[in-house]
């Protein structure tokens, strides 16, 4: 979800997950316009992946006799595995290739989206959702790094802004075609084919990416950071689990102990990754990262703002379809106004940050506040005869604010880290991004799975959600302040 920032306040452009910076394409190894198009379906297939399966999560729960919790787990096992070896994919790719780490994680995504369309039981889904996770680990790395190592000047930049764009996009888009597919309930199969359709795409990229994209690789490819990686999964799941199950379960001593892991897990990977530093070698998250204004700034911001929107999502889809008793058809199609406003937005904010700096982000946290006070003013007013047309004027005027803010957040935060450096922030940013949109689900999306006992309880759930993400977006307003290029025109 990450765009590009021109020239004049010279940020640095999101690079992959790298340990050095990338070099000019040599002859040969030019990413050509239809390369750059298959790359890129490498970030959308995961992206809409993420958002897809929210809009199926009460035909998969009718299907399958899925518990609450093992619906959140549906969506967070996915970002948590995904967020968890993004970094790793990216070592590798720098290592072995990035072609072939593509393929591979196109291959193994293929096969796995097919085991998540074939699951059995809910259970089943889980694992193979992480397994899928794993997969895009593998894949959506390369992305970056190929755009980074095979093309330079006008060329790069277009091909981070589209990039961007397709990520940012996926979001809506994919809830609008998961709607759009379990309404069709094609041969009676339900939801399955949110999955299954992964599977003649991801077979038609492996054919064309081994014709069409060029291999690179890092002449100083970092090792992998094994104590970081583990460390840091017992980190995330040590939260993520308890916060899912914990309150179905009436919080039983395991999920207890589990939290009571997570802040000493949290304090032995930072000390293991000042040890890596202090050493000479490259962690999964260089802590040295965090001297600059705007990596501190911009995660403190990255966090809660990626947290609210998952969790939003998730919450969303529950609404219309169990609140207002809605199809998923409808559903997906409510999402429409938000997808063209936030297109819209996209296109727009390498005009709007020459020209404005940081105070886009703060513009654009104001416009999604705006936006979600006037979809909470709608539901509250008018529950239980709510109609989706309704709610379009607040999903606009939020999906403007959030594509001003989303867009360019990460050249925004990269804009004061080294060149030599922007591929390990790069990686660290994606992560927390992904781990957010995980963790966001697992608390917001429990709160809201709480309250939602019956049809009063789903308007006040949605309502506590929203809520917090106007908290969270006045937050982003006020922080965006500190963040570099505030006070440049």
């Amino acid at each position: 979800m990450s765009s590009p920032l021109n020239t004049a306040q010279r940020p640095v452009a999101p690079a992959a997950p790298s340990a050095g910076p990338a070099a000019s394409p040599a002859a040969g190894t030019t990413l050509t316009g239809t390369g750059l198009a298959i790359v890129l379906v490498g970030v959308l297939l995961p992206m809409v992946d993420f958002f897809i399966v929210n809009v199926a999560l009460p035909t998969i729960d009718t299907d399958l006799h899925a518990s609450a919790p093992l619906l959140e787990l549906v969506v967070s096992a996915y970002a948590s595995a995904y967020a968890l070896l993004l970094v790793v994919g990216g070592r590798l790719g720098d290592a072995f290739g990035r072609k072939r780490l593509f393929l591979a994680g196109m291959a193994a995504f293929t096969l796995t989206s097919l085991a998540c369309g074939l699951a059995p039981t809910a259970p089943l889904l889980v694992a193979a959702r992480a397994a899928q996770g794993a997969s895009a680990a593998l894949m959506v790395p390369q992305v970056l790094s190929t755009i980074q190592a095979a093309t330079q000047g006008q060329r790069r930049a277009r091909a981070l802004a589209r990039y961007g764009a397709t990520g940012g996009l996926a979001a809506v888009v994919g809830q609008l075609l998961g709607g759009l597919l379990v309404s069709a309930n094609l041969d009676g199969t339900g939801w399955r084919p949110i999955f299954l359709v992964n599977v003649p795409i991801g077979v038609a990229g492996l054919v064309l990416a081994r014709r069409h994209v060029p291999e690179s690789r890092s002449g100083r490819a970092a090792r992998v950071d094994h104590h970081g990686t583990v460390l840091l999964g017992v980190t995330v799941l040590s939260l993520l689990i308890p916060l899912t199950e914990g309150q179905s379960l009436r919080w039983p001593a395991w999920t207890i102990a589990l939290l009571a892991v997570a802040p000493l897990a949290l304090a032995a990977f930072v000390a293991v990754e000042i040890r890596i530093e202090r050493s000479g070698r490259v962690p999964l998250v260089p802590p040295s990262l965090l001297r600059h204004r705007s990596m501190r700034s911009g995660l403190i911001l990255a966090l809660p703002f990626f947290a609210g929107f998952g969790a939003f999502m998730f919450s969303y889809a529950l609404l219309v379809q169990q609140g207002l008793h809605d199809s998923a058809l409808v559903a997906g199609v409510g999402l429409a106004p938000m997808a063209a406003a936030f297109l819209l937005a996209s296109l727009s904010t390498s005009r709007l940050l020459r020209r404005f700096g940081a105070k886009v982000l703060a513009a654009g946290a104001i416009g999604q506040v705006a936006g979600l006070i006037i979809l909470g003013a709608t539901v509250l007013a008018a529950w239980p005869h709510v109609s989706v047309l309704a709610l379009a004027p607040g999903m606009a005027v939020a999906g403007l604010g959030q594509g001003l803010v989303m867009s360019p957040l990460f050249g925004v935060v990269l804009s004061e880290v080294p060149p030599a450096s922007a591929g390990a922030a790069s990686g660290v940013l994606t992560t927390t991004q992904q781990t957010a949109l995980a963790l966001g689900v697992a608390t917001l999306g429990s709160l809201f799975i709480t309250l939602a006992g019956d049809g009063v309880g789903m308007r006040d759930g949605f309502l506590a959600v929203v809520a917090a993400q106007v908290v969270i977006g006045l937050g982003l307003a006020l922080g965006a302040r500190r963040l570099p290029g505030w006070r440049r025109a």
